[in-house]
């Protein structure tokens, strides 16, 4: 960890949180996601603490934070307020979200609900939950894509992922198209992560607790039509929004994109042709202009 880094604790809505923090001026946090902590976002701190207050936690569940035991702990309106209440502990009113995957899940709802929070809000590779629904319900090539869900929500996960340390997991992140090019180092300090004792078992209460995964019953079918007919206005953005999607993603495929101006008034969406669901490993320059280029 660069000395600049500065590892501290906040205890907030009834857990511990984890973060590193780097630089003063505005809050730029930084929210990882699945099966990450908040080392994917190094290149990140280095770049923006240059010139702001820029935080990346362990999400709850993860790494060095609190892990609650009971999966209805994971539930988003949780993993809203541990990041509402971060942004509060450290002084600020206004924040600058970045996040990705799971992150970026929790930081659309963190949108739609807390508008007054956030300044601007960037997505990376992180589908809007009512498109994700619209997707996994109508889209065979999302529900195919999405079928390693069903594999997270088993009893049986934790023991396959954490097999012939944590292979499966490493491979995750690092084949299936990814150009990742992941040094040793870093992989020493994902196994750590995910050896913390509850690490993996908190990561995966994420897919455990949440409604949205392919549908295997006429039952599951309808529980995802139930959250597509909700009101409309209960999943707009209001805030300014910057979508950087790698197209290469297999989880998340590009039809997530589709309408996504119908629930976001103020949207930039940029397309990565050559980039996966690691496109912040992958492209950290790129990633880093970006973000730069909308937040000025």
């Amino acid at each position: 960890m660069s000395e600049k880094f500065q590892s501290q604790y906040a205890d907030v809505n009834k857990i511990r949180l984890h973060y590193v923090s780097m630089g003063q001026g505005k809050l730029i946090l930084f929210v990882h996601g699945f099966p990450e902590f908040w080392g994917k976002w190094e290149n990140q701190l280095a770049e923006f603490g240059k010139d702001h207050q820029a935080v990346a936690p362990d999400m709850r569940g993860y790494n060095l934070s609190s892990k609650p035991d009971d999966v209805e702990a994971y539930h988003v309106t949780d993993l809203i307020e541990d990041l509402r209440a971060l942004a509060e502990h450290l002084g600020h009113k206004k924040i600058i979200m970045v996040a990705h995957d799971w992150g970026g899940a929790v930081a659309w709802s963190f949108a739609m609900r807390h508008p007054e929070w956030l300044e601007k809000l960037i997505i990376i590779n992180a589908p809007h939950p009512a498109i994700f629904a619209r997707e996994l319900l109508n889209n065979p090539d999302q529900q195919k894509a999405s079928r390693y869900m069903l594999t997270f929500r088993s009893p049986d996960a934790e023991q396959i992922l954490s097999e012939n340390n944590y292979s499966r997991l490493i491979d995750a992140l690092i084949k299936f198209g990814s150009k990742w090019e992941m040094t040793d180092e870093v992989r020493q300090k994902y196994i750590a992560a995910w050896s913390q004792p509850g690490a993996l078992t908190g990561g995966l209460n994420y897919y455990r607790v949440s409604p949205l995964y392919p549908p295997t019953s006429k039952e599951d079918e309808d529980r995802i039509q139930s959250i597509m007919d909700l009101p409309h206005e209960m999943f707009e953005v209001k805030v300014p929004t910057l979508v950087i999607w790698g197209e290469l993603d297999q989880a998340l495929l590009v039809g997530n994109l589709d309408g996504l101006e119908e629930y976001v008034e103020n949207l930039t969406v940029n397309r990565i042709p050559d980039a996966t669901h690691w496109v912040v490993h992958e492209q950290p320059k790129v990633v880093n202009s970006l973000i730069r280029n909308f937040i000025n």
